[in-house]
């Protein structure tokens, strides 16, 4: 399968690597030879319509700072969607790092993909979480894959095994725990008596937050997840305009020491029922299953004949959100091939 890669950060060289080393089995086990035929990051491209040498791409990446660099195979100048609607790529994998407030770029290159007809894999949440309904019909209507899993939960399936859970089963409502940086923060809180500004500190120490961490501590993160979920999963068609949103920004300790006095927890629950979609520091009772510590993520449903049913797990990161990828990948190459 010929793979057009947009973004060449700390997910798309993880993709790369981990391919290559999984290269022998998923030929073994799937008939599938992936072949990067071109990179885009944020400086350049490089191309190549017989298959990249991904050990020079890497390299290339590391000394020069951008893949546009590439002997032979480098382009410093070329327009990003001239890149994938002339590309012979059967597939875009999306990994570029944007946020809700500038998707434009990314939602693009998803519907230059989809009109010159190739399957998507998408692990940047900004341009789902703002025009979700479209791009899926937009997939639809030009007969091309689209998956995402790695856009929630990171390696931890939880779309995969959300999905597989409520078929055939009401959905009552939905409360999950979608991000781990504030989870991690509200988790220093409660056990350590740490206040909000130390817990934050820690949290972009340990590098689990970013030196501005706003879409984290204001729930736009979470939010852009629960729409994804709501989409996805549920097909309730929403964008992040419809989430009600509070993060946790300079949440007092005197909070969370109140709950932990009655039996509770403080956590950034992620909420969907009747009333509609929603953001907000919650009280949780201790032994809920909701009550998990430090990164972790847990999606709670409940449903109308199965009960609660909870899957806890870990969050983003490259390698896991690759993992992601690579589930996706090789749900497309089965689709197709089911199809041909």
């Amino acid at each position: 399968m010929k793979i057009l890669l947009s973004g060449f950060g700390v997910v798309g060289k993880s993709v790369i690597q981990l391919l290559e080393e999984q290269r022998a089995l998923l030929y073994a086990k799937h008939g599938l030879s992936p072949s990067f035929v071109g990179v885009i990051d944020s400086k350049g491209a490089a191309i190549d319509p017989r298959g990249l040498d991904t050990a020079l791409l890497l390299e290339t990446k590391e000394k020069k700072g951008t893949v546009g660099a590439m002997p032979a195979h480098g382009v410093r100048d070329a327009k990003e969607i001239d890149i994938i609607t002339e590309s012979e790529a059967q597939l875009l994998i999306e990994a570029t790092p944007t946020t809700v407030r500038t998707p434009g770029p990314a939602l693009e290159r998803l519907k230059a993909a989809f009109r010159t007809g190739k399957h998507v894999i998408c692990v940047n949440k900004a341009p789902l979480a703002v025009a979700f309904p479209a791009l899926q019909e937009l997939s639809r209507h030009n007969r091309c894959q689209f998956r995402y899993s790695g856009t929630v939960g990171g390696g931890t399936p939880v779309l995969a095994l959300a999905e597989e859970v409520t078929r055939g089963c009401e959905v009552v409502s939905v409360r999950a725990i979608l991000n781990g940086t504030t989870n991690f923060i509200l988790s220093k809180m409660d056990k350590e008596g740490w206040d909000f500004d130390k817990a934050l500190a820690e949290a972009q120490r340990l590098g689990y937050a970013e030196a501005d961490p706003s879409s984290d501590i204001d729930g736009i993160d979470t939010a852009t997840k629960i729409v994804i979920l709501a989409n996805g999963v549920l097909g309730r068609p929403c964008t992040i305009s419809d989430v009600k949103i509070q993060g946790i920004r300079g949440l007092p300790l005197s909070t969370v020491q109140a709950a932990r006095k009655a039996g509770k927890v403080i956590k950034l629950i992620a909420q969907i029922n009747r009333d509609g979609l929603s953001v907000s520091p919650q009280e949780v009772p201790a032994d809920s299953p909701l009550n998990v510590g430090g990164s972790l993520n847990c999606l709670g449903l409940e449903l109308k004949t199965g009960g609660e049913v909870a899957l806890v797990g870990r969050g983003a990161g490259g390698p896991e959100t690759a993992t992601a990828i690579l589930r996706d990948l090789i749900d497309i190459w089965h689709s197709i091939g089911s199809a041909r």
